[in-house]
């Protein structure tokens, strides 16, 4: 039990402050408690009262969705700590707590254990001074007739995005060819030269400090000419054999997991799209997809090992998260755990292959399969699907799905949308194959 102060944003900052002192004048929790003092304002997440009589005081505790204590979080405790004491609060401790990702949900709405709590108290109250430098300093840029000038850079994302960024970047020239689609580009001597000379045009990068791969890259994309090592690629294939699977997962996690035996943040596979060459050249796909609202993982796992048989190469695209999946599966259902793990054994990655025999101007310095498919097959795009378009949209469809509020309309919407998307998936890395194979595929089944 507690009480919430009123969203400042909906209702103004000035009753927000005025609810937080008529609070603090009772003993129970406060929620979302807001403070202002010395032209500065801060917003706790939690306050709890302790104490008795004169000892009477709060602890603060500010509730963090990572899963560490961050060093911008221990800046974010010493600014509430010093604002909230400021203020007159009489705060005796100040603590984040962070999601614990090694707790698993036991079930029947038993979150004990969720949240791991750090006492940050000395560290925060020792930082007064360094606050009040922060505020000041603030304060005077703040009351400047124009705009510091500072070049655009790393601090522009750390530990967020700044929102001045894309109005910074504006003021820039514009790059033909920008070096952000150059790829590894922050190795120390590449990056300390580009920060040194300026440098904005891919084509000013010394080729003395490249690596073969981004060779490639700026001679693309300076020449406009697409990279393929043909021969390499169909090599680099040789040996695999059909039948072969193409295979694509779709998962969801949770900050707070809602299925027994699930970890915070823990990749939830709900739905595949497998399709399957044969020797012949027939196209066949097989597909599993559960928006039931129960854990789907049994279910799922059952359903994979039946599609990709027992033999034959099974193609994914980045391969470390197709097999980190299958390991998790393996290890949570005993029975199944030797079957999953056989199919680890045969799977094939494609994206190596692209990374070292193509590169289309078009990418971008991305090979990304949303990126390799449109340049190495125009007729294929993830654009023209309905709705869902990539895996954040999956993400987001699927959470929708399981709402009570989603009706069985917009529902049986989600599924088709999200079968059509990931068997796009699968289907891309069947054309994929097919053309670093130097094959070609006798039906266009999807």
């Amino acid at each position: 039990m507690g009480e919430d102060v009123n969203d400042p944003q909906a209702e103004g900052f000035d009753a927000a402050f005025q609810r937080t002192q008529a609070l603090l004048q009772g003993r129970q929790p406060i929620f979302e408690a807001a403070f202002r003092a010395e032209g500065a304002l801060a917003l706790a997440d939690v306050l709890l009262p302790v104490g008795r009589g004169s000892k009477r005081g709060w602890r603060m505790v500010e509730v963090k969705s990572s899963t560490s204590v961050k060093d911008y979080h221990r800046d974010d405790v010493a600014i509430q700590a010093y604002v909230a004491h400021a203020a007159g609060v009489p705060l005796t401790a100040i603590a984040l707590a962070h999601i614990d990702s090694s707790w698993v949900y036991p079930g029947g709405g038993d979150y004990q254990g969720l949240l791991l709590e750090n006492d940050l108290s000395d560290e925060a109250f020792s930082r007064a001074d360094e606050v009040r430098g922060w505020i000041a300093g603030a304060q005077q840029i703040v009351a400047r007739q124009r705009a510091p000038k500072v070049a655009v850079g790393k601090q522009c994302g750390d530990p967020y995005e700044c929102g001045f960024l894309a109005h910074c970047q504006r003021q820039l020239p514009a790059a033909t060819h920008p070096i952000s689609w150059l790829p590894g580009r922050r190795s120390n001597a590449l990056q300390a030269h580009i920060d040194a000379h300026k440098l904005t045009e891919l084509k000013e990068v010394p080729d003395a400090l490249l690596n073969d791969s981004q060779l490639r890259v700026k001679k693309a994309t300076v020449t406009g000419k697409p990279y393929f090592d043909r021969q390499g690629a169909a090599q680099a294939l040789a040996a695999h054999k059909l039948p072969a699977y193409f295979m694509d997962f779709e998962t969801i996690q949770f900050a707070v997991p809602i299925w027994p035996g699930t970890r915070p943040y823990q990749q939830i596979p709900f739905q595949f799209s497998v399709h399957r060459l044969t020797r012949t050249g027939k196209l066949e796909q097989q597909a599993f997809l559960d928006l039931s609202g129960n854990d789907p993982s049994l279910a799922f796992a059952k359903a994979l090992l039946a599609a990709c048989g027992e033999r034959g190469p099974i193609f994914v695209y980045n391969a470390g998260f197709e097999k980190a999946r299958i390991t998790e599966l393996a290890g949570r259902f005993a029975r199944l755990s030797e079957s999953l793990l056989a199919l680890n054994e045969r799977v094939v990655d494609l994206l190596p292959v692209a990374r070292a025999h193509y590169y289309h101007p078009s990418q971008q310095g991305s090979w990304s399969i949303k990126a390799v498919l449109p340049a190495l097959c125009p007729d294929l795009r993830y654009g023209d699907l309905d709705g869902v378009q990539d895996g954040g949209m999956a993400m987001a469809a699927f959470q929708e799905a399981l709402s009570p509020t989603c009706s069985p309309a917009r529902k049986a919407e989600i599924e088709r949308q999200l079968l059509a998307y990931c068997a796009l998936d699968t289907y891309a890395m069947v054309r994929m194959w097919a053309v670093f194979s130097g094959k070609t595929l006798e039906e266009n089944l999807v």
